[in-house]
């Protein structure tokens, strides 16, 4: 009866096998082939992932690619910003060049306070001894909010619909606001997060974790303008909006990610930050 029905045959082979004691061993056979390819995963690495050797049992390359997300976001900001509304704006939404440009322009503002940013994030007092993941979410805020309101505000400055009729400077302060929230966000949340991860590292490995970071930052960008560019080839303004505002929610699950145990709570940490005076600014 076995024989004619491949069913029964296997329950009959499954049970030998238990009988014999060979289920125990198919799974020690089964770890020992999973620590195989681990360590043959950890051997390439370094042939095809720059800085990958960097990687240590404490701190698994899996983790530090975790982290690397928040560099996909930053990418995905700047490909956004620079490269696709720039056509957008000018091409589809009949925005003159040279207000194009001083919007593009305004979120590099923020750049000169990242030292600053870094300072606060190095000398901040958390009850949970946190100092960098508090400063990465509230740049991951900025952004989300940027991007939430931009693609309205691009729509009313450029007068489509029923905002024709809406004064201009609406438009403008509403898509200015739009630009300074993402360029914020984009400097805190990289400057801050670049800072997390040489914490991660030793001394010696913080250039080659500085460097797998805007590896990834670039793996971003070139990803992110490829999906842009398809999704945006029949431009309609709804796409837009579904566009930029997918971007947000993107970047918040992607952030999050990449904070996700990332940084330890620490009670003890959170005693010596209260007793510490921090270094001021102007001395840092």
């Amino acid at each position: 009866m076995y024989g004619l029905n491949p069913i029964f045959a296997h329950h009959e082979t499954y049970g030998s096998l238990i009988l014999d004691g060979a289920v125990p061993n198919l799974k020690q056979h089964m770890l020992n082939y999973r620590k195989f390819a681990t360590q043959k995963l950890a051997a390439t690495g370094p042939k095809y992932l720059p800085f990958a050797d960097i990687a240590t049992p404490d701190i698994p390359m899996s983790r530090l690619l975790c982290l690397s997300l928040f560099q996909v976001t930053v990418g995905m900001a700047l490909v956004m910003l620079v490269g696709t509304l720039n056509r957008v704006m000018i091409v589809e939404l009949n925005v003159p060049a040279t207000l194009v440009a001083v919007m593009l322009a305004l979120p590099l503002i923020f750049a000169p306070f990242r030292a600053l940013i870094g300072h606060k994030s190095d000398t901040h007092v958390s009850a949970l001894g946190l100092r960098r993941i508090p400063y990465i979410w509230k740049g991951t805020l900025c952004q989300f909010g940027g991007f939430a309101i931009m693609p309205f505000a691009l729509l009313v400055l450029s007068g489509y619909g029923e905002a024709v009729d809406v004064p201009r400077w609406i438009g403008l302060s509403a898509a200015a606001l739009a630009f300074l929230l993402v360029g914020a966000g984009v400097h805190i949340v990289q400057t801050v997060g670049l800072a997390l991860a040489t914490d991660l590292v030793k001394e010696e490995d913080q250039p080659k974790i500085v460097g797998l970071m805007y590896v990834m930052l670039l793996i971003g960008m070139v990803i992110s303008a490829l999906i842009y560019g398809a999704l945006l080839e029949a431009y309609t303004p709804g796409r837009l909006i579904q566009v930029i505002q997918g971007t947000a929610v993107i970047t918040v699950a992607l952030n999050i990610t990449a904070m996700w145990q990332q940084e330890t709570r620490s009670r003890e940490r959170a005693a010596e930050m209260k007793i510490s005076k921090p270094q001021p600014f102007k001395e840092a």
